[in-house]
């Protein structure tokens, strides 16, 4: 299983972008793919989590409503939408999988991508 993540570049304060995260190897039942950040100097943090099959969806409070994680299962391919972004989103995104779903620990995603940089700046 190796997720590769696409997308990242520098916004501005209030603008949109949209990450993409090709995942093989594991995209049968109901298995989970979570994003998560790191700034500099700051834990990774859990960002939004989805399922393969039933699209079940999980997101932290502090993205919640402005950003929107979908799935297309014929491309393999799970995208986050970060809306209304602010310089504190400003961070290395990483997608990982997990065996299992509904996950917003590191620990419970044993593959992850090398990272996509978003800056949010002006």
């Amino acid at each position: 299983v190796q997720p590769v993540e696409s997308g990242g570049g520098l916004v501005q304060p209030g603008g949109s972008l949209t990450l993409s995260c090709v995942v093989s190897g594991r995209t049968v039942s109901d298995t989970g793919v979570g994003w998560f950040r790191q700034a500099p100097g700051k834990e990774r943090e859990f960002v939004a989590g989805i399922t393969w099959t039933s699209a079940w969806i999980w997101y932290d409070d502090s993205v919640n409503r402005r950003f929107h994680i979908s799935r297309d299962n014929a491309k393999n391919t799970v995208f986050l939408e970060m809306n209304n972004l602010n310089p504190e989103d400003t961070a290395t995104y990483y997608c990982a999988s997990s065996p299992w779903a509904n996950q917003r620990r590191a620990e419970e995603y044993d593959s992850w991508g090398q990272g996509t940089q978003v800056t949010v700046s002006s």
